[in-house]
């Protein structure tokens, strides 16, 4: 029942105190766990009474009857639970009959029922009722064991368990209290009572018995409580003695106690007597302890006169007992003690009965006591298993021949005498006497065999050797020499005389007694080396004065010398081997006697060699004796199998050294023992085989061939024959291994046999042999290939390897493959039944060499296959996996692998074999297609498959096993089996990782308890017994990382099995990582099992020991929560989610805390550190408790030192060695890393090597150490690393994926400040290893985005009321508390600095970054990479957020801007750039580097860095050391280089678009660059704008696609059309111009003659754009551009800057150019000035998602085309005419353009002049009132938008969803409030912002629009002479020819402006007057006023409106002519 039944129900009054009493008991005394003592002080005070009545039930009564009787109605209150039950009709009548068999109440009865109901589901199979009558006895068993556990923690005179003081003295006390209430007679009333088969009689009448199991299980327990109290008393009367009454009841107890059908005591019984036994012992007085004097006084035997006449009295009746041997033993032990008692000086007279031992001893030896021991008491089964027993009875022997030698010796005179009277009457032929006594021959058989068997290494003896004579042999180890020279104990020189006095003259009678004595006494190591010395010295030449001629019969030279006579003698009997019916004839040869006396000895041989390794090689090697040679020829000789096989035996002894071995491989090939040559001549055939078949088989009987199967298996093992038979044979192995399969193995189940046991013997045996051969068999090359050798002259092929034909034969359907898996099934159908029954140790045995074959296989195929493949061999072999899934011919279904699986049923009984079968099943899993079947295999037959699903639950449930190891009985055995249990459990976990992986249906869903027939994900787990479900494997799991959680410690299995555990994380971990299986386990463990929450409480687990297992284990775990937080987060499970959190997060001890005080709370939390006074209560947050548990530093092992390999050639080879692991780790394979080196100095010739092999051995054994170290390291890392991903997995869910408002914003900043400081500190560590920056970097990137972000949002954050706007008119938009405000509120002083966190954390968080990316060094771009992200996060939270531009800012005078306090914001960026600078050269190297060359995405972000950095550095150090370390240069240069992969992107399938985004990263720079007034200069003289001229990618410019652009409904993918590509390459290089051309200043004709330079080299992709009537976002910001560029370059005075030689002919060229330039920027004014046209369809084009913004691009991009033309043409009026006198004129006086656009007024219209090709003013007229709509336009938008951000929070919904809509096109309605509130203001101060922007274009162009209409009126209107007066024409005519060179740059213009102007009559002039006053009319005029009063004055420029709008007035007044 190991069940873990610990946690289960309670209630059931006679089970579950029981169970709490066995566990705590348990604990304190078996575990020695320290906190259990006090526990179990309480739980014996509570349970003492059920101790006193011990076993007894609570009585039936009627009261309680009736009860129950109603319960189905009015119900019953169950103890434990509140409230009362009903209970079904059925549970009624079932307690009933239960409370009548077991006579107990009604109600207990009710509980058991219940309680066995709720653990039916650890009982697949059985009904409550049967688990009741279970738990009713384990509650017996509970506290029987417990009992025992008590009795023997006492303190007493045998043994001491080492526990603490209180604990003995508690338990002595309270044992001592139970004794006195009449322990004894109770526990001996039971086992009179108690009868197993009595119960079983009840129990089979009411139907309480169920399948064989649950027989087996509580005959088991009740066996069980038996013997446990039997050996309670046994316990007591070891450590205490009984009282004279207690010692009389058990007296007579024993007096009525029989033997069973055996003959041998049953363990209770033997338990019993063993008690009688050490109530008289006293051998304990003679070891002198410590307490000697008290355990003394405290024995009656030495005490009580009384005591002892009582006892005295009682044995010497003469009342025969029913066992008289019994009777005996009893007396002899109490005549030795009385013996005893008379030796001791200090004991008071006793002399009446002391004198009386002789005759008491007589009756005894009259009794035939020792045949009785030998028989009932050392032959009883459980005599080997109890130390003290062993101790016992080896004590009550010494004590007879010690004290009793006078006894002794009338035994041998006894013997002497009858030996005498049986030869006289064989003499005479008389009849023998009947008198004889045997009682010397039963002693000696005792002798033997008590010590034969020696489980516990005792060497008992010892005693019976006396190294007191001078050994001469050499050959005793050194040890024992000293020995010699102490006197030994007196009882020593007794027993040693025994053992030599008794082989002097020995009768013949004894014997074969003696040898077989002599036998057991050379049992162990020291013994048989004395017992080899005595047979030695026996024969020596000094003993022949005793023994006369002949030397002792016993001695190695008397056998060794009979054996070569009988050898001589039967060689020559040998017939011919003609005559073949020799066999049959008497043997002369061999009495029966003699036989019996040659086997005794051969035995005494075996036993003497197979202990003692030199008497082995001294008998070996001695050269008249060569026992081997003898041995050998007598098996040549016709003698008995059952001789034979001892022969063998002993060769099987002597084959243990591999020197032996080697030769003796050779004389047996020699011998033919097995005919390995066929002779032609001969009939017959010889050896075993013939045995076997001919002689064996008919007896039926096999000892020959089991001595020779266990020969041939020793053999293997000590030194394997290579050629074995060469030179007579094909040379090899196997004839013997043929022998052995198909003579032995496969034809051992069709012989007969008359012991039933010895079929299962054969088969083990044998099995055992292809096992080793097997399991040391690799697959080489050279197996697979033919080799020949020559014998006589001819050419055959050698055999193969035997591991080669094993694996052939087993990996195809042969006859050995059939067997082997009919023996499984037959194996697993004999343990079903759990009955005993001949051989089933050896079956069980078989079995596990069959598994253990299959396995070898598996392992071993997969080379083999790959071999076999490469290699010409004509073999046909099917992987092992495919055979197993074949038919099985019995049952005709394919049921192989489901027999294997079995197996694990059976894993508390037979842990091997479940450890075999999970080994298997584990290597098939492997496999998909196996998978599937097999999932049909184990469920297709319900019952199989419940039995399959307990099977594997089982194995993993099975700790408990390996924790009750009592400490007297720490077996080896037991540690093994514990070992073998855990290993089972991890082969069953990695069953279910591996299936996992695979897709369902697979076994790991079956044996979790997924759904198999519907689909996986509506699985419905439950826990076990819910709605019918089993108990599954994840049951299991979760029970063995439970355990232990309630407590401080944590999870046990993390201590105690930490491989275990990380294996059930990993597949939890799994299950929850699946999507199929997610749900339903997550759902599961949260609701049902509260798990994740129950184990991160305990994290981090802290076991240095197994620090890698450590770190998985919390890696799985982490990975499972970051899952669980995630998935409770989409699903909006708010309170799991802040659980963990808290869990996680909390610094503060108290979990819950309200939110009121946690106000003050986190106030303080920010304030600096000398704020706190309660600093202690403080603890450290878990998810940096977890950080601190990984070490981020690693021993690495020391290099190698090599005397002898060379150390390059060993590091190659251990490369070549290296493969991946299951957890995909590269490690080396250290098994053949061995064989490689191993066979390296095999290979190695000559003496030289083979002296220094040894050296090289060692030099071997050192290499593969530090592999393992190596290996040992490369895991810690990957575990380190692991730990580390999950680590930052999780620190990423939780602030990526769980709800913002979970965490308050100012702990979120503290939280993450934590983390960035701690993880830093420990990768900046000197020792931390380079291998986990990777995986830091990424995490302290995530991080510093986090930091970055909550930092501004908080900035963004309304702040709160108590902060009085002073002189803002900023409304709510309070940017930051900087220092003016500080004062303002005594809560809001707290806060220093910048953001919650303060200042300084900000610094040291970015001092530690900039460290790290100085400690990654050279190497490691990519972990830069991340940090580079990071530190461009960072510098973002000094970056200003974008404000909304409200138009008040410009009310403050310049005085209060320039005298304003610095920001925080600009205290922060100054400060973290002195700490940048403070970095100096090292830090610009590296990132100059980075940025100029390596990985793209580095080089971008080295790139933004330095964008970022050069933007703040005031002082321009970044600056200076770019241009003067000439990394500016190299970049500007790489852009010729770009230029080719840039072109490369132009077509319509690019091949990557990394160069783009390098170059755009890298234009952003230079653009940065460029806006440095300094910046610029150096630009342009590194060429930037040159190389841009010479770039051809510009050239390039696509066609532009038009019926796409209105067709594309389609959304176009992420790689970007050749036009967007196109214009993401020109709009940089246009925008770099546009800037150079802005900051220089003082070059500012030199930058603009370069750009004209520019603009000219790419002129016909310049002309196209200007010419390009598309209306997109994308062709009118080329157009913006542009317009301003050529605005600024081309104009007169730029020429005389260029840098070329101007001949006449390029400056024409030049001219054309800038003349073309000139006309198309003024065509651009009639399209976005004027004509409707372009308004109506502005807004068509766009994408639905963006078309909001477009809308916007577009607006402004048109705007600003208008704003850059006027600037132009502006610019052009300015430049080339700077006085009145010689205006040129841009505009035709003609107005009839704006005329007609306003009004219907087409009659009165002036025809237009066709050859007119300039555009009127009334363009200008126009452009001038649609701006000033459009201001007005922009303006109310504008002032509606402030109120708007002003008013968030009022805002209607719809509103809000749209604002968001723009910002976030997908999916709005997911998001929080919150979180839509801000989405909405960043949308309306982007609003705001471009509105201002607009604002500030319309007033621009007003203003510039009013002033060329009036240079333009006033030129016309006072300057210009019409054309009516010819005699001007001359004088204008000439005034153009005399211009200055650069007033012609105009040239081509102004043959326009002749050919128009001349032509300007008076009309047009007149006419121009009345439109102009027409069309300027006083609406307008108000207009403009009111703009400039609302705007242009805010911005300061006073008035310019104004006093155009009065010239411009005046001017149309005047009077014309």
């Amino acid at each position: 029942l190991a069940a873990p039944l610990t946690w289960a129900l309670r209630s059931a009054s006679l089970w579950g105190p029981y169970k709490d009493i066995w566990q705590t008991v348990g604990n304190a005394i078996w575990r020695r766990q320290p906190e259990a003592v006090h526990l179990v002080d309480l739980i014996l005070k509570k349970h003492k009474p059920d101790f006193i009545s011990l076993f007894k039930n609570p009585a039936k009564n009627v009261q309680q009857h009736e009860k129950v009787q109603k319960a189905s109605t009015e119900g019953v209150a169950i103890q434990g639970q509140q409230g009362t039950r009903l209970l079904p009709e059925q549970l009624i009548r079932e307690a009933f009959i239960l409370s009548d068999l077991f006579d107990i109440g009604e109600l207990a009865a009710v509980e058991l029922l219940l309680a066995g109901e709720h653990q039916q589901p650890h009982f697949p199979g059985l009904t409550r009722g049967l688990v009741a009558v279970l738990l009713y006895w384990d509650g017996k068993r509970c506290i029987a064991n417990s009992l025992k556990a008590l009795i023997q923690s006492r303190r007493g005179k045998t043994w001491t368990l080492e526990l603490s003081p209180e604990l003995v003295s508690m338990t002595t006390r309270f044992t001592d209290e139970l004794m006195e209430q009449g322990l004894t007679h109770k526990i001996l009333t039971l086992l009179s009572q108690i009868d197993v088969n009595n119960e079983f009689e009840k129990l089979q009448r009411e139907r309480g018995l169920g399948s064989e199991k649950h027989r087996k299980e509580v005959s088991d327990l009740i066996k069980e409580c038996r013997q446990s109290l039997a050996e309670s008393l046994f316990s007591w009367t070891c450590q205490s003695p009984l009282s004279k009454d207690d010692t009389l009841l058990l007296i007579g107890h024993l007096e009525r106690v029989t033997v069973e059908a055996s003959g041998s005591l049953d363990s209770v019984n033997l338990a019993l007597v063993m008690a009688l036994l050490y109530c008289f012992d006293i051998s304990f007085i003679e070891q002198g302890a410590e307490d000697r004097e008290d355990i003394i006084q405290q024995l009656p035997l030495l005490t009580e006169k009384q005591y002892i006449s009582s006892i005295h009295s009682r044995l010497q009746d003469s009342q025969p007992w029913k066992l008289p041997g019994l009777q005996a033993t009893i007396r002899l032990a109490w005549a030795l003690a009385l013996r005893g008692i008379s030796q001791l000086s200090d004991v008071p007279a006793l002399a009446e009965f002391t004198e009386a031992d002789e005759a008491m001893a007589e009756l005894a030896i009259a009794d035939n006591i020792f045949l009785f021991l030998t028989e009932s008491v050392v032959g009883s089964e459980n005599f080997y298993q109890e130390e003290f027993y062993i101790r016992r009875i080896h004590n009550l022997i010494t004590d007879f021949l010690a004290l009793m030698p006078m006894k002794v010796k009338q035994l041998r005179n006894r013997a002497d005498e009858d030996a005498r009277m049986i030869h006289m009457s064989l003499h005479m032929g008389n009849d023998l006497p009947i008198s004889l006594r045997r009682d010397l021959e039963h002693l000696m058989l005792l002798i033997a065999e008590l010590y034969k068997k020696n489980p516990f290494n005792l060497e008992l003896a010892l005693e019976y050797w006396c190294p007191s004579e001078p050994l001469q042999s050499s050959t005793i180890m050194g040890s024992y020499l000293g020995v010699a020279h102490q006197r030994p104990p007196q009882r020593q020189v007794v027993l040693s005389k025994f053992v030599r006095q008794m082989g002097d003259l020995l009768p013949p009678t004894i014997y074969i007694p003696y040898l077989k004595m002599l036998q057991g006494l050379a049992s162990g190591p020291q013994c048989a080396h004395y017992c080899f010395s005595l047979l030695k010295v026996n024969g020596s030449s000094h003993a022949e004065n005793i023994q006369g001629a002949g030397g002792s019969p016993v001695s190695w030279e008397h056998f060794f010398h009979s054996l070569m006579l009988y050898h001589e003698h039967l060689r020559k009997d040998l017939p011919s081997a003609d005559s073949v019916q020799y066999r049959h004839l008497p043997l002369r040869g061999i009495t029966q006697k003699e036989q019996d006396g040659l086997i005794a000895f051969l035995q005494l041989t075996t036993t003497i060699i197979s202990w003692s390794e030199n008497a082995r090689l001294a008998l070996c090697e001695h050269p008249q004796w060569t026992p081997v040679v003898v041995i050998l020829g007598l098996l040549q000789c016709s003698i008995p199998p059952i001789l034979k096989a001892e022969l063998l035996k002993t060769l099987t002894a002597f084959g243990k050294s591999p020197e032996i071995a080697a030769s003796l491989w050779q004389s047996l090939e020699y011998t033919q023992i097995l005919q390995t040559i066929r002779i032609p001549s001969q009939r017959q055939a010889i050896g075993i085989e013939v045995e076997l078949n001919e002689i064996e088989s008919r007896c039926e009987e096999y000892p020959l061939t089991r001595a020779f199967c266990q020969l041939i298996s020793t053999l293997v093992e000590s030194s394997f024959p290579s050629n074995l038979g060469a030179g007579l044979r094909p040379p090899g192995f196997d004839p013997y291994l043929q022998f052995l399969r198909d003579s032995v193995f496969l034809r051992f189940r069709t012989r007969a046999y008359r012991r039933a046991a010895e079929k299962w013997e054969v088969a083990e045996v044998v099995l055992e042999v292809f096992y080793k051969l097997l399991r040391d068999y690799e697959p080489q090359l050279e197996d697979f290939v033919d080799q020949f050798v020559e014998l006589r002259g001819e050419e055959i092929i050698a055999y193969k390897p035997p591991g080669f034909s094993l694996m052939y034969h087993l990996l195809n359907e042969s006859p050995m493959l059939e067997l082997s898996l009919s023996l499984l099934e037959e194996g697993v159908k004999q343990l079903d039944t759990y009955a005993s029954f001949p051989g089933k140790k050896h079956l069980e045995k078989a079995v596990q060499h069959c598994l253990a074959l299959l396995n070898l296989t598996l392992q071993k195929e997969n080379l083999f296959m790959d071999l076999l493949r490469e290699s010409q061999l004509a073999l046909i072999v099917t992987p092992l996996e495919q055979l197993l899934q074949g038919i099985n011919p019995r049952t005709k279904k394919a049921d192989n692998v489901v027999n294997i699986a079995r197996y694990l049923y059976h894993g508390n009984s037979n842990p091997e074999l479940a450890f075999e079968s999970a080994k298997i099943l584990c290597c098939i899993s492997c496999n998909s297609n196996i998978q599937i079947k097999l999932v049909g295999d184990f469920t297709h037959d319900q019952n199989i498959s419940q039995k399959l699903m307990a099977g594997f639950v089982e194995c993993l449930d099975s700790e408990d096993a390996e924790e009750f190891i009592n400490p007297e009985e720490e077996l080896e055995p037991d540690k093994k089996l514990a070992q073998i249990r855990h290993e089972t459990r991890i082969h069953i976990l990695n069953l279910l990782i591996t299936s996992l992986e695979r897709n369902p249906p697979n076994l790991a869903l079956y044996l979790l308890g997924f759904e198999l027939k519907k689909s996986v994900s509506t699985t419905n787990l439950q826990d076990p017994g819910v709605l019918g479900c089993p108990r599954t494997c994840l049951h299991a799991i979760l029970n063995i990382l439970e355990k232990g959680t309630e407590g401080r410690t944590g999870p046990v299995a993390v201590r105690e099995s930490p491989q275990l555990a990380e294996l059930c994380y990993q597949v939890i971990y799994q299950l929850c990582a699946c999507s199929d299986t997610s749900g339903p386990t997550m759902r599961y463990l949260r609701t049902s099992q509260d798990f994740l929450f129950s184990q991160l409480q305990h994290l981090p687990f802290s076991n240095r020991e197994y620090e890698i297992s450590m770190l998985n284990q919390m890696s799985w775990l982490m990975k499972t929560a970051s899952i669980e937080l995630r998935v409770t987060s989409l699903n909006r499970q708010r309170s799991h989610t802040q659980r963990l959190l808290h869990l996680l997060l909390d610094d503060m001890p108290v979990k819950p805390y309200s939110d009121g005080e946690g106000g003050i709370e986190d106030e303080n939390r920010s304030v600096s550190g000398f704020l706190h006074f309660d600093t202690a209560t403080k603890v450290r947050r878990k998810i940096l408790s977890i950080l601190d548990s990984i070490d981020f530093s690693q021993e690495i092992p020391e290099p190698l030192q090599l005397d002898f390999f060379d150390r390059a050639q060993i590091e190659q080879v251990i490369a070549n060695c290296e493969h991946k692991n299951l957890r995909g780790q590269t490690v080396c394979n250290v098994k053949l890393l061995h064989r490689v080196l191993v066979a390296e100095v095999n290979a190695l010739q000559g003496m030289a090597a083979i002296g220094q092999r040894p050296l090289l051995m060692e030099e071997i054994s050192t290499i593969l150490q530090y592999v393992v170290g190596r290996n040992k390291l490369l895991q810690c890392l990957h575990a380190k690393r692991h730990a580390l991903e999950s680590w930052r997995q999780l620190v990423e869910i939780i602030l990526t994926a769980c709800p913002q408002d979970l965490i308050q914003a100012e702990d979120r900043q503290l939280i993450i400040r934590d983390l960035l400081q701690d993880i830093h500190d420990k990768i900046l560590d000197d020792d931390a290893a380079q291998e986990l920056m990777p995986v830091v970097a990424g995490a302290v990137f995530t991080l510093t985005a986090h930091l970055s972000q909550s930092v501004r949002t908080e900035q963004k954050q309304p702040q709160p009321p108590p902060l009085p706007a002073t002189g803002t008119g900023e409304s709510q938009y309070v940017l930051m508390l900087d220092s003016s405000f500080n004062s303002t509120s005594s809560l809001e002083s707290m806060i220093v600095g910048f953001a919650s966190i303060g200042d300084s954390s900000l610094h040291i968080i970015l001092k530690k970054l900039l460290d790290f990316i100085l400690k990654t060094g050279g190497g490691f771009q990519r972990v830069r990479t991340h940090l580079y992200g990071s530190l461009l996060y960072y510098l973002q939270i000094a970056q200003r957020p974008d404000e909304p531009d409200t138009l008040e800012a410009a009310k403050k005078t310049m005085w209060e801007r320039l005298t304003a306090p610095e920001d925080a914001f600009s205290k922060l960026q100054r400060e973290n750039i002195a700490i940048i600078e403070s970095y100096g050269a090292a830090l610009m190297e590296v990132v100059c580097r980075d940025a100029c060359d390596g990985h793209e995405i580095g080089r971008m972000l080295a790139l933004a860095l330095l964008d970022r950095i050069v933007s703040v550095d005031k002082q321009q150090q970044w600056l200076l050391y770019l241009s003067n370390s000439g990394y500016l240069k190299v970049l500007v240069d790489s852009l010729v280089e770009d230029d080719l992969t840039l072109q490369t992107l132009l077509t319509p399938q690019p091949p990557l678009l990394k160069a783009l985004y390098t170059y755009e990263s890298k234009m952003a720079f230079l653009t940065r660059v460029a806006k440095i007034q300094q910046g610029a200069l150096e630009l342009l003289k590194s060429g930037v704008i040159v190389r841009l001229a010479q770039c051809q990618v510009y050239d390039m410019r696509p066609e532009i696609d038009h019926q796409g652009l209105f067709g594309m409904r389609d959304p176009p993918v992420f790689i970007p059309a050749p036009v967007d590509r196109y214009r993401q390459i020109l709009l940089p290089a246009l925008q770099l111009c546009q800037v150079i051309l802005t900051s220089s200043m003082a070059q500012h004709l030199q930058a603009a003659g370069q750009v004209l330079q520019f603009l000219i080299s790419h002129s016909d992709t310049i002309q196209a754009i200007l010419r390009c009537q598309d209306v997109s976002a994308g062709s009118l910001q080329e157009l913006a551009l542009l317009t301003g560029i050529i605005s600024k370059a081309a104009l007169p005075g730029v020429l005389s800057e260029l840098d070329v030689d101007v001949t006449e002919g390029s400056l024409m060229e030049l001219q054309g150019h800038i003349g073309r330039f000139q006309r198309q920027c003024l065509g651009l004014l009639s399209r976005f000035g004027g004509s409707d046209r372009l308004r109506q369809f502005k807004f068509q084009d766009g994408v639905e998602g963006d078309r909001v913004n477009k809308k916007d691009e577009i607006e402004l991009a048109m705007q600003q085309i208008c704003a850059n033309v006027m600037e132009y043409c502006q610019s052009l009026m300015l430049q080339s005419s700077p006085t009145f006198q010689h205006a040129v004129c841009l505009f035709t006086p003609s107005l009839s353009e704006t005329i007609n656009r306003d009004g219907p007024r087409q009659d009165t219209q002036a025809p237009v002049v066709p050859y007119w090709r300039l555009p009127g003013l009334g363009i200008i007229v126009y452009l001038l009132k649609q701006s000033a709509n459009d201001f007005f336009t922009y303006y109310d938008s504008h002032r509606q938008n402030v109120n708007k951000l002003q008013n968030v929070e009022q805002l209607p919904p719809d509103e809000i969803k749209e604002l968001c809509q723009s910002v976030m096109p997908a999916g709005v309605d997911k998001i929080s409030t919150s979180q839509k509130y801000i989405l909405a203001r960043r949308r309306l101060v982007k609003l705001i912002n471009n509105r201002a922007i607009l604002l500030s274009l319309c007033s621009y162009i007003i203003e510039t629009c009013l002033f060329i209409f009036w240079r333009h009126l006033e030129y016309y209107l006072l300057r210009c002479t019409p054309t009516d007066c010819q005699d001007s024409l001359l004088a204008s005519t000439a005034s153009f020819k005399n211009r200055r060179l650069q007033d012609t740059f105009t040239s081509e213009t102004n043959l326009d402006f002749r050919s128009g102007l001349t032509r300007v009559s008076q009309h047009d002039i007149e006419q121009l007057q009345i439109e102009a006053i027409n069309a300027f009319g006083e609406s307008l005029q108000k207009k403009l006023l009111d703009i400039e009063g609302l705007y242009s004055k805010v911005r300061s420029r006073y008035c310019f409106i104004q006093a155009l709008v009065r010239r411009i007035r005046g001017l149309l007044r005047q009077p014309r002519g």
